[in-house]
C-alpha cells in the first residue's frame, strides 16, 4: 500500500504535530507492505529529499521558513501551493492508495484539492488549533475559517482525533464528521524515572511553548504564592515563544526571577535529562489535544499537575499519578503544589503510578492504530457518485 502523507512542520520544524508525525512513521517503516512518501517544509530555500527509516521517503519543499518553531500564514501558504504540485506529480507517476493530512490547515487543504482533482481518498488528522474554539488568541480568524475546515473534515474519509475531548468538539462544529480516536505515544526506552530527592527545592518542569495559552503566567504566580509562604518551589520553563520577555517580567515583577528559570529551545535528544532533575511536572494550559509533553512527563515517572483539558482523562487517573485543576484557578494549582512540595513520599509513589500509566502508550500501539485504518480506508469500495468525483 502506497501512502502519501502531508504535514508542513516535520523535525527539526515546528513542535508536537511533527514529533509525533516522525515517531509513527518509523514505525510504520518496519512494516513491508507499507510504502510511505511525506511532503513537508524545508529550512533552506531549496527543496529536498531525504529517507526517514528506509521505507519512508521525505520530501522537502521550501517555504524560505523563518522561525524554527512557528510558521506564518505566508509560509502555510508557500508549503500548500508547493505541496499541492509535487503531491500531484508523484501521484500521477505512480499513484498512491491513500493520503494522511496531519492537520486540517494546511495539509488537509492539500488532501481535498487532491481529491477534486485526482480522486485520491484522504484521512486528516486534527492538531488541536486546527478545530474551531481550541485556541483563545485564533478567536477572531475562527468563524473564516470553519467553513473551509468543515469542508476539509467532511471531505475526508474519516478525521481521527487523539483523545477524547477533541472528537467532542469536532462533533460541535459538525455532528456528521466521522471521528477515530488514535491516541498519541511516547517512547518509553527515552524517558526513564530517576528518583525524587527527599531535601531540597521542590523542583518544576513546563515544556511548552510560552504563548497565552499554555498558562505558564498561572504557574509563576503560584510560585510567588508559595515563596510568601516560605516554600521553595522551582520551576524551569522549557520552550520558545513569543511571550518569554513577559513572562521573565512577571516573575521579576513577583519577585520569584530566581524561582522561575528560562531553558528555551532544548534539543528533544536532551529532554530526557531535564525530565529526570525534576519532582514534577505542570502544564496550566487552556487546551490541549494530547500533549506530547505530558506523554514524556509520564514515561518520565514524573506526579502531573495539570489543567481539566483534553488528554488529562486519558493520562491521569486523579489522584494516583496526578492533580488537576481548571483553567486560570491559580488556588488549587497552588494547593497542589504545597502538597507535593510537603510530601516528598506522595511525589514519589505518583510519579510510579505515572510511569506504570505510560505503559499503556508506547508508540508501537499507535502505530498499528494508523495501520489498520489505512487498511480499513483502502479496502473501502468507493460509491458511483465518489468514482464520479461528486
Amino acid at each position: 500500500m502506497r501512502i502519501l502523507m502531508l504535514n508542513n512542520e516535520y523535525p527539526p520544524l515546528g513542535g508536537g504535530t511533527g514529533t509525533v508525525n516522525r515517531a509513527i512513521v518509523r514505525e510504520l517503516a518496519q512494516a513491508p507492505e507499507l510504502t510511505i512518501d511525506l511532503i513537508t517544509s524545508a529550512l533552506g530555500r531549496a527543496p529536498e529529499q531525504a529517507e526517514e527509516a528506509g521505507r519512508v521517503r521525505v520530501f522537502k519543499v521550501p517555504v524560505n521558513n523563518q522561525n524554527l518553531h512557528h510558521s506564518s500564514n505566508r509560509e502555510l501558504l508557500a508549503y500548500a501551493a508547493r505541496a499541492l504540485l509535487l503531491a500531484a506529480r508523484l501521484h500521477r507517476a505512480q499513484p498512491y492508495d491513500l493520503c494522511m493530512a496531519w492537520s486540517a490547515v494546511p495539509a488537509g487543504g492539500v488532501a481535498l484539492a487532491l481529491r477534486r482533482r485526482l480522486g485520491l481518498r484522504y484521512i486528516v488528522r486534527v492538531c488541536g488549533p486546527d478545530i474551531p474554539g481550541f485556541e483563545r488568541r485564533y478567536g477572531a480568524l475562527y468563524p473564516v475559517l470553519t467553513p473551509a475546515i468543515r469542508a476539509i473534515w467532511r471531505g475526508a474519509e474519516v478525521v481521527v482525533a487523539k483523545c477524547a475531548r477533541e472528537a467532542e468538539m469536532i462533533g460541535a462544529v459538525d455532528a456528521r464528521v466521522p471521528v477515530m480516536l488514535v491516541p498519541n505515544g511516547v517512547d518509553l526506552a527515552a524517558f526513564r524515572p530517576a528518583p525524587i530527592a527527599e531535601g531540597g527545592p521542590l523542583r518544576l518542569i513546563c515544556v511548552a511553548r510560552l504563548i497565552e495559552r499554555k498558562g505558564q503566567p498561572q504557574l509563576i504566580e503560584a510560585i510567588a504564592r508559595l515563596a510568601t509562604e516560605g516554600l521553595d518551589v522551582r520551576a524551569e520553563l522549557v520552550g520558545t515563544g513569543d511571550a518569554q520577555a513577559s513572562y521573565a517580567a512577571l516573575a521579576r515583577r513577583l519577585g520569584v526571577a530566581e524561582q522561575v528559570s528560562f531553558a528555551g529551545y532544548v534539543p528533544r535528544e536532551a529532554l530526557a535529562e531535564r525530565y529526570a532533575a525534576a519532582h514534577a511536572f505542570v502544564l496550566p494550559s487552556y487546551n490541549e489535544g494530547m500533549s506530547v509533553a505530558t506523554l514524556e512527563a509520564l514515561a518520565a515517572g514524573l506526579p502531573l499537575v495539570v489543567t481539566r483539558t483534553g488528554g488529562t482523562a486519558e493520562l491521569v487517573d486523579e489522584p494516583a499519578n496526578g492533580l488537576t485543576f481548571g483553567w486560570g484557578d491559580v488556588d488549587a494549582l497552588t494547593a497542589h503544589l504545597r502538597r507535593l512540595a510537603a510530601d516528598r513520599e506522595l511525589a514519589r509513589r505518583m510519579g510510579a503510578a505515572s510511569r506504570q500509566r505510560a505503559e499503556r502508550f508506547g508508540w508501537g500501539d499507535a502505530a498499528r492504530g494508523y495501520a489498520r485504518l489505512f487498511e480499513r480506508v483502502a479496502r473501502r469500495v468507493p460509491t458511483a457518485l465518489e468514482k464520479l468525483g461528486i
